[in-house]
């Protein structure tokens, strides 16, 4: 009997254990596959739709994290903060957004989703504050409604403000 079992435990091994021609090797990149594609959607407008880009930083919730083309697939959620997009090595836009995911695909494509987007450079440094002052009044609020959006417009108009000051 336990011949048997050996014998027809043998016979399983020779059909998973066999060898086959290797594929051909992928083919070198080109500068077209150097370029992480990234499109960037907000609730109420697209901001940019498959934009060949260089790099992408990006404020995930676990720390912050730039994209390559032909980065390993990912998910993160995203922290208010800036979305930093090199078209080249040398050259670079900054985007503030308010929170959101991003996904990284295996095609080299990215999307970035959040409720909110804008160029850092169409914020006013001095509205900002003034925001952040009256979000931070309402912070000791006894309306735990209140309380609770003064907590979430403080976190984002200080990552906002930090933003600013550098």
């Amino acid at each position: 009997m336990f011949r048997h079992t050996i014998r027809a435990a043998s016979k399983v091994n020779r059909l998973v254990g066999f060898r086959t021609y290797a594929e051909a090797a992928a083919p070198k990149a080109t500068a077209a596959s150097n370029k992480l594609r990234l499109s960037i959607a907000l609730p109420h407008q697209t901001v940019l739709k498959d934009k060949d880009v260089f790099q992408v930083n990006i404020p995930a919730a676990t720390g912050d994290m730039g994209i390559l083309a032909n980065h390993v697939p990912v998910i993160e959620q995203l922290r208010p903060g800036i979305v930093e997009i090199f078209d080249s090595p040398s050259h670079s836009d900054k985007f503030f957004i308010s929170g959101g995911f991003a996904s990284v695909m295996p095609n080299s494509k990215m999307d970035i989703l959040s409720v909110e987007a804008a160029a850092l450079k169409d914020f006013d440094s001095a509205a900002v504050k003034s925001q952040l002052a009256d979000a931070k009044k309402n912070l000791d609020s006894t309306n735990e409604n209140v309380a609770a959006e003064a907590s979430i417009e403080v976190e984002v108009l200080e990552a906002l403000n930090a933003a600013l000051s550098k």
